[in-house]
């Protein structure tokens, strides 16, 4: 499967619409993410409040990310979910407070009432988890509001996603899974442009199923459509703690230096973005790929792998 794609002046492909900020990088974007609820893995209630989660967001727009992904509902392992009504309260004044003070948004949303709400804040994203699996009308509200949509590779909710981690090849299963969104999304009305792909990490992949699909994000972006990595802090990256445990020692805040290195890893791929929770080392890893991608294109290599 392979659809054309917006491009910014660069070549790299981007979905589109997109504010100038983003359409014209001629790097990978970094997404900074901000949980507004109470029992996010990494940093629930953290930032619950609105004025936390304000002073949150611009501290993560000080160390360099290029975005903001608002969410109200966890999808952790093993969360319940909680009401719609609960959840707009917890998105919709934040995302309007940013759109407001020029902030590009993405909101964190698989339910289509919360989608709907978030487009008419002025969000320029919708990043369902479920790959529009969860609320059988998201798709058409997406559609109906023209705004670039993340669909991501998912088997289940947060309580069973874990007893659906069951692969024979992981990376065929996932790509094939995501041709299916997408053929749902363009049957939709949604734009083909519009259309980024996440293969999941961490979502019904409780381990070892994630790295193949790190290790061959060729494949994945052979279906044509810009991709989002969101390995932050996730279990997976317990596998590579050292023998003092120095990577990951300190739970999932003790990831980020692994989370770092995926990013430049993947940003070395070409993928569109990046979704983490500390963002000034990611910041740095994307533009360290980017300096030796320049690099080999100046030496006549290719400028992306």
């Amino acid at each position: 499967m392979t659809t054309p794609t917006a491009a910014s002046q660069s070549g790299w492909p981007r979905p589109a619409p997109l504010p100038a900020s983003l359409a014209g990088l001629n790097r990978t974007a970094v997404m900074g993410i901000c949980n507004v609820t109470p029992d996010s893995f990494s940093d629930g209630g953290r930032y619950f409040e609105l004025k936390a989660a304000l002073d949150h967001c611009w501290r993560l727009i000080d160390q360099g990310a290029d975005l903001i992904d608002v969410g109200g509902e966890s999808t952790r392992p093993g969360a319940g979910r909680v009401p719609a009504s609960e959840e707009l309260r917890r998105v919709v004044p934040l995302t309007k407070e940013l759109v407001q003070a020029g902030i590009v948004v993405s909101v964190d949303t698989m339910r289509s009432s919360v989608a709907a709400a978030a487009a008419q804040a002025g969000a320029h994203i919708i990043n369902d988890v479920s790959g529009g699996l969860a609320d059988p009308e998201m798709l058409d509200v997406i559609a109906q509001s023209n705004l670039v949509c993340s669909l991501t590779h998912w088997r289940g909710q947060s309580a069973a996603m874990d007893r659906l981690d069951h692969y024979g090849d992981v990376v065929s299963e996932v790509i094939a899974e995501l041709g299916d969104r997408v053929r749902a999304a363009l049957a939709a009305g949604i734009k083909p442009t519009a259309i980024v792909l996440d293969p999941g990490l961490g979502f019904a992949k409780a381990g070892q199923n994630n790295w193949p699909l790190l290790a061959h994000i060729d494949r994945l972006a052979a279906l044509g459509f810009p991709l989002l990595i969101g390995a932050s802090r996730k279990r997976f990256l317990e596998d590579v703690k050292g023998p003092d445990k120095s990577l990951t020692d300190a739970g999932p805040n003790g990831r980020d230096a692994a989370t770092a290195a995926v990013t430049a890893a993947s940003s070395l791929s070409g993928v569109w973005c990046v979704r983490v929770h500390e963002v000034a080392a990611n910041a740095a890893g994307v533009r360290v790929a980017r300096a030796i991608l320049a690099a080999r294109q100046a030496f006549g290599g290719p400028a992306d792998a």
